[in-house]
């Protein structure tokens, strides 16, 4: 996008409209919000404090589920209080600086939960293809490796947007249509030539979550294999329900997204508040379901977070 009426000077601050065409509706809007972030809250918040504090939770596929409770704290931390801050009291006022800050956590954010989801493959599929060398292969400190690896790649990718942002001289309008900023959507409102952001934001997604996706695909792909080999059905039955989990939140995390980048590709006739609802439900949705997936699940954590609300409830019980 290339622009000639310069006209010198560059907006510092911008505004959020939330979601334009249903401004009538915000205050009904924000109810699921609202909902939404405090499950989100509440259930990932508890899944990383039955994690850190049972002994008999400390393995592998339980620290990766750690990172992904968090990831999925920062993520809805990022986005819906500044969506309710828009919704109940109009404050969609949002300074450039502040801006690229929340546009950079969500996609260092993002990309670090993509990386999580496909560690998480490769665990499965050490589990199910080498389950007696599970805990040799992985070690306390190759998982230390690769959680620094995950924040490096998802912090070292994002933060030259930075920088392609701050070269920017922002002359043309100040609206963002939009319950929180992102790298394009901010872009577009340069007068620059943004063909460098264009290509680099498009490098990042190839490389990180597409590049995941394939890789998961092929990791489920190889334990397939395994399992369809396997002598016994209840081997098989075993095998598969270990992964039904992850493979829901691996649907769950990605499905949205590409189904609103087909809508944005295809469906030129969708109103613009359908796409930024949909953009929305990326940020909502996995952080919100994540936690309650691996709580019905998975029977370990099932039967702690029953522990920790019963014993709760009845230490409640004897002092009143």
């Amino acid at each position: 996008m290339t622009t000639l009426n310069h006209t010198g000077v560059s907006h510092t601050v911008f505004r959020l409209l939330g979601i334009p065409g249903l401004e009538d509706q915000h205050m009904w809007i924000s109810i699921p919000f609202f909902i939404s972030y405090v499950i989100a809250l509440l259930g990932n918040s508890l899944l990383i404090c039955i994690l850190l504090t049972k002994r008999s939770l400390h393995e592998p596929m339980y620290i990766f589920l750690c990172m992904l409770a968090a990831a999925d704290l920062v993520l809805s931390t990022c986005t819906v209080p500044q969506a309710l801050a828009i919704f109940w009291f109009r404050a969609g006022e949002i300074s450039l600086d502040r801006c690229i800050t929340q546009l950079f956590f969500i996609h260092t954010t993002f990309i670090s939960e993509s990386g999580v989801l496909l560690v998480m493959a490769f665990d499965r599929f050490i589990a199910i293809c080498y389950p007696l060398r599970y805990t040799t292969i992985l070690t306390r400190a190759l998982i230390g490796k690769i959680s620094v690896t995950i924040f490096l790649r998802s912090y070292g990718t994002i933060f030259p947007m930075i920088f392609l942002l701050k070269r920017l001289t922002f002359c043309q309008n100040n609206i963002i249509p939009h319950t929180y900023c992102e790298h394009i959507g901010l872009a577009k409102y340069a007068c620059n030539d943004i063909r460098v952001n264009i290509w680099y934001g498009f490098s990042i997604l190839m490389l990180t979550v597409v590049l995941d996706v394939v890789l998961i695909f092929v990791s489920y792909v190889l334990i397939l294999c395994a399992v369809f080999h396997m002598p016994s059905r209840d081997a098989h039955h075993k095998a598969l329900n270990t992964c039904g989990s992850h493979i829901c939140v691996i649907v769950l995390f990605y499905g949205p997204g590409i189904f609103t980048i087909l809508t944005q590709r295809f469906g030129r006739h969708i109103p613009p508040h359908t796409h930024i609802l949909l953009a929305n439900v990326c940020m909502l949705a996995p952080p919100m379901l994540n936690p309650v997936i691996y709580g019905i699940q998975t029977k370990q954590i099932r039967e702690q977070v029953v522990h920790v609300l019963f014993t709760k409830q009845k230490s409640l019980w004897f002092k009143n």
